[in-house]
């Protein structure tokens, strides 16, 4: 992956330290991974190196599973460690450092959308950023509801399905969408609109705990 190379750069190749290797027990990880942060904000780059090598992958999959474009995944997983790096971004009230990266990677896309409003790949992230809304009152699901985005897609009707492709990935106009679904305007928006709820209501009742998530 392109961006671990260049975000590890900052690192000026650090060696790997297996004394800080995570450890069985989960909250002695947790208070080494917070070690880890403050000492790489007081700019020790080998710190900032090994948060780097365990979880750039996930704030990487996270951005690329709520963009159309790999590079601007790549671009902005290296902004959330750049903030990091440089302490613009405080770990706070996060019950670990993946979710506090998640939380930094969600803001980030935020800003991405309104800066680049006008670009057309953007809705798509508009789409994932509103369903990830819901996630926020399941705990320990902060950043995994789209890994059932794919069946939940799967879920709609053909209609609904071809409304939510053309609306969000290939960014049609309501009215381009009618004719080819042989629609009125009106029909089309109603459509998204409930396609958009059956997306909500299939990933809530996925991450409800006693039910069947695959």
């Amino acid at each position: 992956m392109r961006s671990a190379a260049r975000i590890a750069s900052l690192s000026l190749g650090a060696a790997r330290d297996d004394s800080l290797s995570p450890r069985p027990a989960v909250r002695a990880v947790v208070d080494e991974e917070t070690q880890l942060v403050q000492a790489a904000q007081g700019g020790d780059r080998h710190a900032f190196s090994l948060l780097v090598e365990r979880h750039q992958r996930t704030v990487f999959g996270f951005l690329r599973a709520r963009l159309l474009e790999a590079a601007d995944a790549e671009d902005l997983c290296q902004e959330v460690f750049l903030r990091c790096y440089l302490g613009r971004e405080k770990l706070e009230r996060a019950s670990t450092v993946g979710a506090w990266l998640t939380g930094i990677a969600r803001n980030i896309l935020r800003e991405h959308v309104r800066k680049m409003s006008r670009r057309r790949e953007v809705a798509w992230t508009e789409l994932c950023l509103e369903l990830d809304q819901l996630t926020h009152a399941h705990e320990g699901h902060e950043h995994d509801a789209l890994r059932f985005l794919p069946k939940c897609l799967d879920a709609l009707g053909q209609s609904a399905r071809e409304a939510i492709d053309l609306r969000y990935r290939a960014q049609l106009r309501m009215e381009e969408i009618g004719r080819r679904l042989k629609r009125s305007e009106g029909a089309v928006r109603l459509l998204v609109h409930r396609a958009r709820q059956a997306l909500r209501n299939c990933l809530e009742r996925k991450l409800t705990p006693g039910t069947t998530a695959t």
